[in-house]
């Protein structure tokens, strides 16, 4: 693993025509075919180039689409729950649409339509998703600490919009975190059952056995749950203290109780890799909207 992008040494990486008739055949009418939107070459595009506004990256137009909008969907948009826990709500009866009580599942909104939800008048958020490059001494806890700050000090300026980090991270883990008032994706990367990579740089206070990295490798048990880990490796060119760690749980503190199981003190945890996402062109303490195609990869994880 390098220093810059959090890969590991020795870690994996991801990785007819029809016989002719003799039959004359009618011929066809010429059709104009457009040529496919290469979508990995536009995202392989989007990460040499850092996008600040989080707009579309390209200039094509999108097709027109009805301003009808599903009922969860419009509670979701809303920042105060995910959809999921917005049809409960609805089948409970506590959803109105212009004074009347509905709960059908599938209802659509239309424009201008008065949507109460649990006593409260709802008005739609746009979906805001925010990079930031997490410096020390800021945390995602809201209890008030002389000794620490919190992190949405940092994206204040981002947008007016109710955002909230995914996942936590204490005041001496730096690196990556996302944030968002997208609840259904916050909720979606809190499962414990995650199929996106996290990947850490792990500082400890004296050099990782051999013996012992390939013993974290093979899996460890914590509080008598077996975690499986993805890949672990020494960095290039650091000393032996300096170890790249791949998972895909979303708890940070499980990156420190890896290495105290093995009595070793961890001095520093920094996240270079989030989900496909990389600090590239992000310097501590900077934030950055996502890109377009940054977005849909997080959805289709």
């Amino acid at each position: 693993m390098n220093k810059k992008d959090g890969n590991k040494r020795g870690g994996s990486r991801p990785n007819s025509a029809r016989p002719n008739s003799n039959k004359p055949k009618p011929p066809m009418p010429k059709r104009s075919q457009k040529p496919k939107k290469n979508t990995t070459l536009a995202a392989e595009g989007d990460a040499k180039k850092p996008q600040k506004t989080g707009k579309p990256v390209n200039n094509i137009p999108k097709p027109l689409k009805s301003d009808d909008i599903r009922l969860n969907k419009y509670i979701s948009n809303s920042g105060v729950c995910s959809r999921r826990d917005a049809d409960i709500y609805i089948q409970s009866g506590n959803v109105k649409v212009n004074g009347e009580v509905i709960t059908e599942m599938g209802y659509k909104v239309k424009p201008g339509d008065v949507v109460n939800f649990d006593g409260t008048v709802l008005t739609p958020e746009r979906k805001e998703y925010i990079l930031l490059n997490k410096p020390k001494n800021f945390t995602t806890s809201n209890e008030d600490d002389a000794d620490h700050r919190n992190v949405l000090e940092l994206v204040r300026a981002a947008t007016k919009a109710k955002i909230q980090p995914i996942g936590r991270m204490d005041k001496n883990t730096t690196g990556l975190l996302v944030f968002t008032n997208d609840t259904d994706m916050i909720r979606k990367f809190s499962l414990p059952n995650q199929k996106s990579f996290k990947i850490y740089q792990v500082s400890l206070d004296r050099n990782l056995k051999f013996e012992d990295l390939e013993k974290i490798a093979g899996g460890v048990t914590l509080d008598g749950h077996r975690l499986f880990i993805d890949e672990i490796s020494y960095i290039d060119g650091e000393p032996k203290t300096e170890i790249g760690l791949k998972l895909r749980t979303p708890n940070v503190k499980v990156v420190r109780a890896i290495f105290e199981s093995f009595k070793y003190d961890v001095l520093k945890i920094d996240r270079v890799a989030f989900a496909g996402l990389t600090k590239k062109n992000l310097p501590r303490g900077n934030w950055r909207f996502l890109t377009e195609q940054e977005i849909i990869n997080l959805k289709n994880i």
